[in-house]
């Protein structure tokens, strides 16, 4: 039985892959560590609650005694370090929680399974069986022009308090690989989507905006670009890097989907007016759509190149924008109790302070 730590996994992404590992490893032992912070949403596995193979524990990963004490207990083997402070627009407002988080939960992390991992005291050799995989972004690599494709040679260039946290956090496990040898792997994804995602990225505030009949913000001239990646196809894709990925490689994933911000929008408008029905002035939902104040040092286009996992592990994308979108939007429709019960009044407060006056 494979027992594996999941940090983040009431998050929008680990949420998604805590299901999707109980459906394809039956025979796994899986451990959610979550803090839940804000975007950490129990709720979104409440039906495994008595599942012998799950258990939760709701701590902090900068708590180097729990992290300890839950390898111990365990007998953790793997790790798939999801959580994260991963906002753009909270880390310019609020840094400190980032490099909190990112950076000294991650060496927190790393310095527990390297501890934990070792075959005997004063021994430099990790059992065979031991992995650390490391979620990412492709935000590390900063903005692409018109042309071009992030590889796992760029070289990093973050632009923002959250980038640059996750930027020191992927150096610091690829450390310890090329220091102690701890067996690691780094993935870097796009731009994930679907269902459990918080309202406040792009996608969910969209439609929940939409469904209300409220403005519909989008950033500057709403033409930045993102590569986007359905959270099942990136779900698998971790999969696929922990069971044939080569230890210390980086892997990039991306859902060879490229949309401009305003494309998103009105996708997102045109399916929301498909199946609930236009606004009750007759009008589309595009009317919504408002253009404010760029954020400071906003990224102007991502683009992954994930020939790599695909040649040397034979991961690719399955879903296409438009059936993941669609699925999302359907989601959120027949969900709609679940987003009410997030935006709430801190929510709220949030969003005036994001966008008041913009």
């Amino acid at each position: 039985m494979k027992r594996i730590l999941i940090t983040g996994g009431c998050g929008f992404i680990g949420s998604n892959f805590i299901r999707f590992i109980l459906k394809k490893m039956p025979k796994c032992r899986l451990v959610n560590l979550d803090k839940l912070t804000y975007a950490g949403n129990p709720k979104n596995l409440y039906d495994l609650q008595g599942d012998s193979r799950y258990r939760f524990v709701n701590g902090d990963i900068c708590n180097i005694d729990l992290v300890r004490e839950i390898f111990a207990e365990e007998r953790i083997e793997t790790v798939v370090h999801f959580a994260a402070e991963s906002h753009v627009d909270r880390s310019i407002h609020g840094p400190g929680e980032f490099i909190q988080t990112n950076i000294f939960g991650t060496f927190n992390l790393l310095e527990t399974a390297r501890n934990a991992w070792l075959k005997n005291a004063g021994s430099s050799l990790f059992s065979e069986d031991c992995c650390f995989l490391h979620v990412s972004t492709d935000e590390v690599y900063g903005s692409l022009g018109a042309t071009g494709l992030f590889s796992e040679t760029t070289a990093y260039d973050p632009r923002s308090p959250y980038s640059a946290s996750k930027a020191s956090s992927d150096h610091l496990v690829s450390a310890y690989f090329h220091t102690y040898g701890l067996p690691v792997i780094i993935t870097n994804c796009s731009n994930n989507y679907g269902p459990y995602q918080f309202p406040e990225k792009l996608i969910p505030l969209i439609i929940n905006n939409a469904l209300l009949g409220k403005d519909l913000p989008v950033y500057g001239d709403g033409k930045n670009v993102r590569d986007w990646l359905y959270v099942g196809d990136h779900c698998e894709a971790i999969l696929t890097a922990l069971q044939k990925g080569q230890v210390g490689r980086t892997y990039n994933i991306g859902g060879n989907s490229e949309k401009q911000n305003i494309e998103v929008v009105r996708l997102v408008c045109d399916l929301v007016d498909e199946m609930v029905g236009t606004l009750p002035s007759g009008k589309s939902r595009q009317e919504l759509i408002r253009f404010v104040t760029d954020r400071p040092g906003h990224d102007r286009r991502y683009a992954i190149d994930a020939s790599r996992i695909r040649d040397e592990l034979g991961w690719e994308p399955s879903m296409t924008f438009e059936d993941g979108i669609r699925k999302t939007v359907q989601w959120y429709l027949e969900n709609r109790s679940w987003s009410e019960a997030i935006l709430d009044g801190s929510y709220q407060q949030y969003y005036e302070q994001m966008y008041a006056g913009r």
